[in-house]
């Protein structure tokens, strides 16, 4: 259960409640006026409480859980234990989601300005903003209706935020231009100057970095992530992108819309990613690249050579999947040949 410091709990809520909200279907047996309370994970769920079971790994752990309730795929639902009631879906992920959603709906918000806030004459604040202590807007800043600026967070001159934002704590802005339902979590360093110079003779002359930051509608900016305003053009992030904590994004970058960004990956400038592209934890891309529409990208990969669409890549530097687990097959092979 989730702690009530720190997470406000609606419901209960019925059986036939969650089943509306997951969009799945009662199994056989299901009391559909059933009471339940909150969500939990399958090791810890207790009675009054859902969980779900998503990664067929964990399926063996399904007859020894205590949950009233579990989402899962009909193909799984056999193996629940006598008692327990189950949610069928072919996406538990999404609807354990969903669930998740309706115990632990955000908190209201408040609204109005601290006290110890700073915001230059100049700047447009729309209605039903909240900022908090500590926060500067600086001047010409335009911050949209019912958006959000947590403390110590800087939004600086000439930035603009569409309706709905989320700024978070500490986070830095500049440089930059934000549509709707944004959310830059705490720490996030967004505008700042690309990493652009001209070495001559051993001299490295800066070159000034005269671009902008866009941000597409939804998307999620991780904690402490880093993305560099554009040299000449602008770095694009397309609507709906989720970037993890830790993630530095050159200048330049184009993303597509509905990018995943998995944390402590580099991307260097002017690459290009199209639509849905997938990138794996502490991947790399040298810069220039174009990556197509739907690619995957494995964990801790090197990208020095384009992508088509669609393709999965893994390895340094990164090759085909199928390609890559050959190799470290063979590779296996024969040090075990060698050390025999």
């Amino acid at each position: 259960m989730a702690d009530p410091r720190f997470f406000e709990r609606a419901g209960p809520l019925t059986l036939a409640d969650l089943a509306r909200i997951a969009e799945a279907e009662i199994g056989v047996g299901g009391a559909p006026g059933m009471l339940y309370r909150d969500v939990a994970s399958l090791a810890a769920a207790g009675p009054e409480e859902v969980t779900f079971l998503d990664n067929r790994l964990y399926a063996p752990d399904l007859a020894g859980s205590r949950a009233g309730a579990c989402i899962l795929h009909p193909d799984l639902a056999s193996r629940a234990p006598t008692g327990m009631a189950v949610l069928l879906t072919a996406t538990p992920y999404r609807a354990y989601a969903a669930v998740a959603q309706a115990f632990h709906p955000l908190p209201k918000r408040a609204s109005g300005i601290h006290a110890a806030a700073s915001i230059d004459p100049s700047a447009m604040i729309g209605s039903g903003v909240l900022v908090e202590a500590g926060a500067v807007i600086g001047e010409r800043a335009e911050i949209g209706e019912g958006s959000t600026i947590h403390a110590n967070a800087v939004v600086g001159a000439g930035v603009v935020l569409g309706a709905g934002c989320v700024i978070g704590a500490g986070a830095t802005l500049s440089h930059c231009i934000l549509e709707a339902q944004v959310t830059i979590y705490p720490g996030a360093r967004i505008g700042q100057d690309g990493f652009g110079f001209a070495t001559d003779a051993g001299r490295h002359v800066k070159v000034p970095q005269l671009g902008r930051v866009l941000i597409g509608e939804g998307t999620e900016v991780g904690a402490n992530t880093c993305i560099d305003r554009g040299s000449a053009g602008d770095t694009v992030i397309g609507p709906g992108c989720m970037i993890d904590n830790l993630v530095q994004i050159g200048h330049n970058v184009r993303l597509g819309r509905g990018c995943v960004i998995v944390a402590q990956a580099g991307i260097s400038g002017s690459t290009r990613l199209d639509d849905y592209v997938v990138v794996g934890g502490q991947v790399g891309f040298a810069g220039h690249l174009h990556v197509g529409a739907g690619a995957k990208i494995a964990a801790q990969s090197g990208v020095h050579r384009d992508i088509v669409a669609g393709q999965t890549v893994g390895g340094y530097p990164a090759i085909p999947i199928v390609e890559w687990r050959r190799q470290v097959a063979m590779l296996k092979q024969m040090a075990r040949k060698k050390g025999g």
